[in-house]
């Protein structure tokens, strides 16, 4: 089982940058496809990044590509996501999950609690 937490979000302008973490408890986490997903208010759940589990499979919703970047640790059971140029659209409840052995789940079984992002025009 792995038990996830995020950090790093809060207020940002428009145009600004931000880096969030993850931490993941657990002996294998270097066996678990990472992802990270965002909800804003009214909105249904999206994905926004996600890394195999050994690092060399990123891939991006377009939203975010060319924006965002996913990256993680395995010695530090830690995965981020740099987040540049930042839009008000970006605005979210920001979720790390984790997939065991895919490296395109369609599903993820591990979810942390969410961290805030908001930014301002």
């Amino acid at each position: 089982q792995v038990q996830l937490v995020e950090s790093g979000g809060g207020l940002v302008q428009a145009g600004g940058s931000l880096r969030l973490s993850c931490a993941a408890s657990g002996r294998t986490f270097s066996s678990y496809t990472m992802g990270w997903f965002r909800q804003a208010p009214g909105k249904e759940r999206e994905f926004v990044a996600g890394i195999s589990y050994g690092g060399g499979t990123t891939y991006y919703s377009d939203s975010v590509k060319g924006r965002f970047t996913i990256s993680r640790d395995n010695a530090k059971n830690m995965v981020y996501m740099q987040m540049s140029s930042l839009k008000p659209e970006d605005t979210a409840v920001y979720y790390c999950a984790a997939a065991f052995g895919v490296v395109r789940p369609s599903r993820y079984d591990y979810w942390g609690p969410g961290t805030q992002v908001t930014v301002s025009s």
